[in-house]
């Protein structure tokens, strides 16, 4: 059974970084109102994306309040079809329920917007017509996308280590891989490209307690892939949305942004 993807309440320790990418997991039914704005907002995505004309496109949403990080979108994955009549689906990484683990899912547009949003927007960031030939591509090789996930999660996973990921890094690993258009590719190949090209993470202000409580209180927040002169500084790098979204018009200044709110 697929798990349940919803808001889980930390212990007040770690609430500083406890939803930078993907989600955690409690039982709470949505109310009627959530899942009808879920289908109006997927309603909303699906006619931007048709009238875009992207086969492949990375799509955000707002499924916490990162405000106190200066970030908006907590989440992203890719949203593709592989022919001009299929449905749209997203697909993206997502951890499960709060464990040490995280699994790859492919699923309808409305069901991206199932989780518990703290706002009803979306972002949608299409590449140009070259690179999300070769996105779809890897997208439609399944081999690949396994190789470039590490089931191993954590939250704040660090972007030039393969020990963990986050849901946000998966996207930028395809990306890259993408970009980087080799035959054969793995996460330290790609993770080299990103340096190598600039790729700036999100950096956060950990203090030490925080670290400490992560780590010993809950399984999908881990700081040892960090390197000790940022962690022991109180400084953790980190893919976010934003992160990715800037990284994106770096390497691609043909992109374009839509922003949907209900």
């Amino acid at each position: 059974m697929k798990p349940l993807f919803t808001t889980m309440v930390f212990l007040s320790l770690v609430l500083p970084i406890n939803s930078l990418a993907g989600t955690a997991c409690s039982e709470k039914t949505p109310t009627a109102e959530s899942v009808q704005k879920a289908f109006q907002l997927a309603i909303k995505s699906r006619n931007a994306l048709d009238a875009s004309g992207a086969e492949v496109a990375i799509i955000g949403r707002v499924g916490q309040d990162l405000s106190k990080y200066g970030l908006r979108f907590s989440h992203a994955g890719f949203i593709w079809r592989d022919h001009p009549e299929a449905k749209w689906m997203v697909s993206h990484e997502l951890n499960d329920c709060g464990t040490a683990n995280s699994a790859l899912f492919d699923e309808g547009l409305a069901n991206f917007f199932f989780d518990d949003m703290h706002a009803w927007e979306a972002i949608i960031i299409v590449p140009s017509k070259a690179l999300q030939a070769t996105i779809v591509d890897r997208l439609k090789n399944k081999q690949q996308l396994l190789n470039l996930h590490e089931p191993r999660y954590s939250m704040v996973a660090y972007p030039f280590s393969t020990k963990y990921q986050n849901s946000n890094q998966w996207v930028l690993e395809i990306l890259a891989d993408a970009k980087l258009n080799d035959k054969i590719s793995s996460r330290a190949i790609v993770q080299t490209w990103l340096n190598n090209n600039h790729y700036q993470p999100t950096r956060l202000q950990v203090p030490a307690l925080q670290r400490l409580g992560g780590r010993l209180f809950k399984a999908n927040i881990a700081f040892d892939d960090h390197p000790n002169t940022l962690r022991f500084s109180a400084k953790i790098d980190t893919v976010t949305v934003d992160s990715l979204i800037q990284f994106v018009q770096q390497i691609d200044p043909e992109t374009t942004m839509l922003q949907l709110a209900l």
